[in-house]
């Protein structure tokens, strides 16, 4: 099923194909046709699928050529949880609206870095791409407005609502107009986003892309058994043995990271971390250097992850297990796409046995185990 025929315009479809996008993934077939009818969309797909695009390509059509605010007035929101995330999507927009007749005003917009050139910028956007705190703090200094909102995107909905974003959601929401388009797109179900859909959506399409998120075949997954003090060993072992490049390790926290990127580094590894206590600038010149090969390990955790999007990274260590079987899913998805084999390595301590066995159930798989005592970490 070529572009065409979900009525994308000539002119994004030469700029799709200027990337090498010929045929529309399985969430973008369902989505597209719908948010061109101006229907409000559940969009349920594993991150790498596509999602960002089947919402960003019929906005654009829907905008050009009709009359739009002017001023500090915009007229798509979409809200995002991690500033890395917020400057990827603002990068598709960016893709693609110089397609048009007319190229339209996109902005992102997060915490982090100077609020005063934000205001100054803000004059004649149509289309901002903001995290929760910043659009409320230019809100509050006058500098836009939502009551010409005229339609609303919340991306990974299920992890803005889990950590902490609720109330300045719920604050958000109280100031937009009730007559407007919704678009909800996640990587994960949850019960939040069930809530959300209930209160948010009008009679919603739906769509759920399950074979997308359980297709981890290409993913190559090892586990050691590993006591917790000896993972930083074996996590260096691994990678100056196996010569491993570009590999992405998440920690459970912003202290572990640093720990972790700093053992590295004293043990001759390039290393960074990238988590929310970083500086913009530091977090921006890490995902950087990581995404151009230059950067040997990025140690992250799972909020910063979500702005990661690498075709093909090679290679992912889980150093502690996420919480939920889908965040290890997720995890391990961030390798083997567009099909291309990928690694996943999982460091699993006496602790977290029980919890890893759960985890292997509920991915239908059984993970090969070795116990990194029979290993030479010294």
């Amino acid at each position: 099923m070529p572009f065409s025929s979900l009525g994308i315009s000539s002119s994004l479809i030469e700029a799709l194909g200027r990337q090498d996008f010929t045929e529309p993934t399985p969430i973008q077939k369902e989505a597209i046709p719908a948010i061109l009818k101006k229907k409000d969309v559940l969009g349920i797909a594993k991150t790498g699928s596509g999602k960002t695009a089947s919402y960003v390509l019929p906005i654009l059509m829907n905008l050009e050529g009709n009359t739009l605010s002017k001023n500090r007035h915009i007229n798509v929101l979409v809200v995002v949880p991690t500033r890395e995330l917020a400057v990827q999507v603002r990068e598709v927009f960016q893709l693609f609206n110089s397609a048009l007749t007319t190229p339209l005003k996109t902005m992102a917009v997060y915490g982090g870095v100077a609020i005063n050139p934000q205001m100054k910028a803000m004059m004649g956007v149509n289309i901002l791409v903001a995290t929760p705190g910043r659009l409320l703090e230019l809100i509050d200094s006058n500098a836009v407005s939502l009551s010409a909102i005229d339609t609303l995107v919340l991306d990974e909905a299920d992890k803005m609502l889990n950590l902490g974003f609720k109330d300045e959601m719920n604050r958000i929401f109280s100031l937009l107009p009730k007559k407007r388009q919704n678009l909800l797109f996640s990587a994960t179900l949850s019960d939040d986003v069930d809530t959300i859909n209930r209160i948010l959506l009008n009679d919603p399409l739906v769509i759920k892309i399950e074979e997308e998120e359980n297709n981890i075949d290409l993913i190559s997954q090892l586990g050691y058994f590993v006591s917790e003090e000896k993972k930083g060993p074996l996590l260096r072992y691994l990678i100056k043995t196996n010569n491993l490049r570009q590999v992405l390790v998440f920690a459970s926290s912003t202290f572990n990271c640093d720990k972790i990127t700093d053992k590295l580094q004293k043990n001759g590894i390039n290393a960074m971390a990238i988590h929310s206590k970083k500086s913009q600038q530091a977090r921006t010149k890490a995902l950087e250097n990581f995404k151009e090969g230059k950067l040997r390990v990025l140690v992250a955790t799972d909020l910063i992850s979500r702005g990661i999007d690498i075709t093909f990274l090679p290679c992912v260590i889980n150093y502690e297990l996420p919480r939920s079987p889908k965040d290890y899913i997720h995890r391990i998805g961030r390798t083997g796409r567009a099909e291309n084999p990928g690694e996943a390595i999982s460091f699993v301590s006496p602790e977290e046995l029980h919890h890893f066995k759960i985890i292997q159930k509920k991915m239908g798989k059984w993970v090969t185990m070795i116990d990194s005592e029979t290993l030479p970490l010294k």
